[in-house]
């Protein structure tokens, strides 16, 4: 494979602190390197200068050819005048340029149905015309699909008016649709929902044919999507020629491979310093060599681990009363969130909220802690409980503040798990933050350093029951071990919002998820458990299904039993041949909509002719369903009445 980009002895200081130095790495056509390292180490700065936006300190980075280079960051700038679909299919592609020209004429047509609309339908077959000519039908149908799996519906929306989810949704169509040569990702799966994710994840390796340079703290995106990993560590960069798995194993090995070196050197260090304390007699021979070597030794130090985020901070006593949720019910507008749910929170229990954005996840862990109020029902709590809540958006940091007063703000001294205390500024050092650091303001950090800073405040206050929304976003993968192993330890219960399955199969025992309409299902274990409930229980649908097309197809052919059909038809109030139509109907409909799937799932491989003509066979299908349904419609409700 040919090269597409070289990093050469590439360094950069921030105020005077080298965040990495002499950074050496290319990356090859089609490969797909995922970039990790803890917060503050640099790792957005990288990609920022990979594409252009910062330059580096020394060093230089140079691509071969004139590579396309799409750069996807954490929170995207965009023009908050700009339309959806403007933002979507900017770009010097002529392809790109006609499916924004022909949506926007569609849209128009929409907005303006009853009026004299020649002229856009003049507009609509000139551009049409030129889409056939250029093959850009199969991108069309491609940017439909990804727009679907986005959630972005409404293309003519400013995006002044969109979340910050949102507005990475779009950004994120507009990079994957771009086709980049090299694609730079930061943090891609934050503000997705776990289904939209793994959705991310496949067209990636499916679809996706460009090089890929990806910063993620989701582990099983990394690695299922990474075929190497560059980790930035001691402001250096350590490459490993494999998955996240790979990557973990090899750190094993050299932690082991530390500590032995680290044992050898402590031996002969021992036997040195005997020998210099033995006396003069035993120092006649050899005696400055000797010293030398001693000297030598006791300067020299084997490089041990990078520091650990110790999370060590008491918990208050929890009763047996938690928390006790009856009838809650929740809307805004029409739109239900909770329709009567009810549940009692017991000591210990671990659960986890999933369900697609918007669908009121976020809402129930307010209504929890008191900032919504629902609509109907009651929340019960026990006296001796202390919510830590664990907000999405951080809304606790005030960037104004310094680091060591926004810590201080919560405890001067914080009791430890063991029985101790430490102060404010060692508990800031338990959590990576320096002492040189602690004079800094907030504002100054990285997403990932207020993050963890976030979460120290809050462990601070010694909760002993655990709300956390969204825990993960921007927290790097050694914060999160450390906040894992933190509440397997932790005696309280926790709830836990999160689009994480890494995460949530390590915290979680069972899983709520919002099914749309106000409902909520518990399933039991962790997420995978629920995906192989989720896949167990789409079998056994396909299963009656296919059961039922058998039933329908011996009906209409005549094999079933003589005495099902000695049935009086008036019963039914169908006649005999209406009766046959309407079994069918059910055999003709499931095999258009079984048709149509297989044709969806070849769109992603097909080419720019073949997806066009896949496109309109998918229109014919719509076409003959709705048809048929309608026909289905009538004789049941014949047949009912």
């Amino acid at each position: 494979m040919a090269s597409i980009l070289t990093l050469e002895n590439v360094s950069r200081d921030f105020d005077g602190t080298p965040l990495f130095t002499d950074v050496t790495f290319g990356i090859q056509e089609g490969e797909r390197v995922g970039l990790i390292g803890r917060n503050g180490t640099g790792k957005t700065t990288l990609l920022r200068m990979i594409n252009g936006d910062e330059s580096p300190d020394s060093g230089r980075i140079y691509t071969s050819g004139s590579p396309v280079i799409g750069y996807l960051p954490q929170n995207p700038e965009i023009d908050p005048a700009a339309s959806v679909l403007d933002t979507i299919f900017a770009s010097n592609d002529e392809r790109m340029s006609l499916i924004h020209d022909y949506e926007e004429v569609c849209a128009r047509l929409a907005a303006e149905e009853g009026g004299d609309q020649t002229e856009l339908l003049e507009r609509l077959n000139e551009l049409s015309g030129r889409m056939d000519a250029t093959d850009a039908w199969s991108l069309e149908t491609e940017a439909r699909i990804i727009l679907d799996r986005l959630g972005i519906t409404d293309t003519t929306a400013p995006i002044g008016s969109l979340s910050g989810g949102q507005r990475k949704r779009v950004a994120m169509a507009h990079a994957l649709l771009e086709k980049p040569d090299l694609l730079i990702l930061d943090e891609p799966t934050n503000h997705l929902d776990a289904e939209t994710i793994d959705w991310l994840e496949d067209f990636l390796i499916r679809s996706f044919k460009g090089a890929l340079l990806l910063v993620t703290h989701d582990r099983y995106f990394l690695e299922n999507v990474a075929g190497r990993i560059v980790e930035i560590d001691r402001g250096g960069t350590i490459n490993y020629a494999g998955n996240y798995s790979y990557y973990l194993q090899k750190k094993e090995e050299e932690e082991a491979r530390r500590e032995v070196e680290e044992h050898k050197l402590s031996m002969l260090a021992k036997q040195e310093l005997a020998w210099l304390r033995s006396g003069a007699k035993a120092r006649r021979t050899k005696q400055k060599a000797r010293i030398e070597r001693a000297n030598e030794l006791l300067g020299r130090t084997v490089e041990g681990p990078a520091g650990q985020v110790d999370i060590s901070v008491n918990a208050r006593r929890l009763g047996t009363k938690t928390l006790e949720l009856h009838g809650l019910s929740k809307s805004y507008g029409e739109t239900t969130l909770l329709d009567d749910f009810t549940w009692t929170m017991k000591p210990g229990e671990r659960v986890g909220v999933i369900g697609p954005n918007g669908s009121g996840k976020t809402t129930l862990l307010e209504m929890i802690v008191g900032r919504v109020e629902p609509d109907r029902g009651r929340i019960e709590k026990g006296e001796t409980v202390v919510i830590g809540y664990y907000d999405q958006e951080s809304r606790a940091l005030a960037e104004e503040m310094r680091i060591i007063d926004y810590v201080k703000e919560g405890a001067e001294v914080v009791a430890t798990a063991d029985g101790g205390s430490v102060t404010a500024s060692q508990m800031l050092e338990r959590f990576l933050f320096p002492p040189k650091s602690h004079y800094n303001l907030i504002g100054n950090l990285s997403g990932g350093e207020r993050r963890r800073l976030y979460l120290l405040r809050l462990l601070m206050s010694s909760p002993n029951v655990l709300v956390l929304d969204e825990p993960t976003n921007d927290l790097d993968i050694a914060t999160l071990q450390a906040l894992e192993n933190y509440l397997e330890e932790f005696p309280g219960p926790v709830i836990i919002v999160s689009h994480d399955r890494y995460f949530l199969d390590r915290t979680v025992d069972h899983v709520f998820r919002f099914e749309g309409e106000g409902r909520i299902r518990d399933y039991p274990g962790d997420y995978s458990a629920f995906l192989e409930i989720r896949e167990r229980e789409e079998r056994e649908r396909e299963a009656i299904e296919t059961a039922r097309k058998e039933e329908a197809r011996k009906r209409s052919e005549g094999t079933e039993e003589k005495k099902s059909w000695k049935e009086p038809v008036e019963k039914k109030g169908l006649s005999y041949r209406e009766e046959q139509e309407l079994a069918s109907l059910e055999n003709s409909i499931a095999e258009a909509e079984e048709k149509k799937r297989e044709i969806e799932a070849s769109l992603v491989d097909a080419d720019y002719r073949e997806a066009a003509e896949l496109a309109e066979e998918i229109r014919a299908l719509d076409e003959r369903i709705e048809q048929e349904m309608e026909r289905w419609s009538e004789l049941e409700e014949k047949k009912e009445g």
